[in-house]
């Protein structure tokens, strides 16, 4: 399992929800946690590690010493949705990149642990434009679709150098095609 890169389809891909919370799945989250960890990252979705999985994970310390911090959110739902604040974001899938993102001040999010237990957090500040970041994820939405039109323009160079260095690897034969891509990741949708 590694941390895809811009433009990887799986980054474009509207995730399925998740069926069944099994053994498996508790391994994938605990190799997700690592790979978040190692890229000093807050939050990963399952469709950055090219799994089509509503899914994600949350640490806002960013410390894997800090496991209380650990959220898992399985099929997450933002159910409201108030007040209006803009600040910055990256992203693991854009490594370096970084812009100003208008989210919502304060959410409520509902989803399901790795017990299977539906909870719901309200969130504000880091914590809950992680959320909001990696719900866009689920959805195909990168946070750069986000910026305003100037910013837009500003990244563009370096979303175009992304899809070079993409493309290069499949010319390379390191990457499969976005073809076989597509036709992996319908595969492991869940029924």
């Amino acid at each position: 399992m590694n941390i895809v890169y811009y433009p990887h389809p799986a980054l474009r891909w509207k995730s399925k929800p998740i069926a069944e919370i099994n053994a498996e799945l508790r391994e994938t989250v605990r190799e997700m946690f690592n790979l978040m960890y190692e890229a000093r990252g807050v939050g990963l979705a399952a469709n950055q590690v090219g799994l089509p999985l509503r899914l994600f994970i949350v640490n806002a310390t960013a410390e894997p010493e800090e496991t209380k911090q650990e959220l898992v959110f399985i099929n997450p739902e933002i159910t409201q949705r108030k007040g209006s604040i803009e600040g910055e974001e990256g992203c693991l899938s854009l490594p370096e990149l970084y812009g100003q993102v208008r989210r919502a001040e304060e959410i409520v999010v509902e989803a399901f642990d790795l017990q299977g237990r539906e909870f719901s957090m309200t969130l504000t500040e880091l914590a809950g434009r992680v959320v909001q970041h990696e719900t866009d994820h689920l959805d195909g939405v990168m946070f750069t679709d986000r910026l305003s039109e100037s910013a837009q323009r500003e990244v563009e160079g370096r979303l175009d150098d992304f899809e070079s260095q993409f493309r290069r690897q499949q010319a390379d034969g390191e990457i499969p095609s976005d073809d076989d891509i597509k036709r992996q990741l319908k595969a492991m949708e869940p029924e």
